[in-house]
């Protein structure tokens, strides 16, 4: 069974595809950090996304997507903005018939530290004693993602 689990975000967007192998463990398949140009118009640059996650459904035909839900804070245009990312992220996955499931940040900080207010090292920290994150510096955002899909394996254990 795999999972595309998703940081979502306009200027950049973490996405990462996870499987869970027959021995129990999760495996990271695939990760990537999806920038655009911030010169692009704001429409150019979620059609980039869109288009590029698309790519990626079809490449690897996940069973399921996770997705972290918005957190608002006081930038309401980013927020908004970013809400926007997210409706077209979440559109690729229904579009494909894959079944969206969305935690908060705090479901996520919990699932990978088991601390709801860990920060960004601790997410790094654990996640890479979660998962092998293979070789390569991985940007924040990729880290979140992969937090994303851990998250989803740890809260369905009866999916799979």
């Amino acid at each position: 069974m795999k999972v595309i689990a998703i940081d979502p975000g306009y200027d950049r967007l973490g996405i990462a595809i996870i499987e869970k192998e027959k021995n129990n463990k999760e495996a990271l398949v695939y990760s990537e950090c999806i920038q655009t140009d911030s010169k692009m118009e704001f429409n150019i640059r979620v059609g980039v996304i869109g288009k590029r996650v698309r790519e990626i459904i079809e490449q690897f035909s996940p069973d399921y997507m996770a997705i972290e839900t918005l957190f608002f804070s006081k930038n309401t245009k980013t927020a908004l903005k970013v809400s926007e990312s997210r409706g077209v992220v979440i559109f690729q996955a229904v579009d494909m018939n894959i079944p969206v499931y969305e935690f908060t940040p705090n479901q996520i900080k919990v699932a990978v530290t088991g601390y709801g207010n860990a920060n960004k090292k601790d997410v790094y920290t654990f996640t890479s004693r979660l998962i092998n994150l293979g070789e390569g510096i991985k940007i924040d955002d990729e880290i979140d993602a992969i937090a994303t899909g851990l998250t989803f394996f740890a809260v369905n254990p009866q999916k799979y």
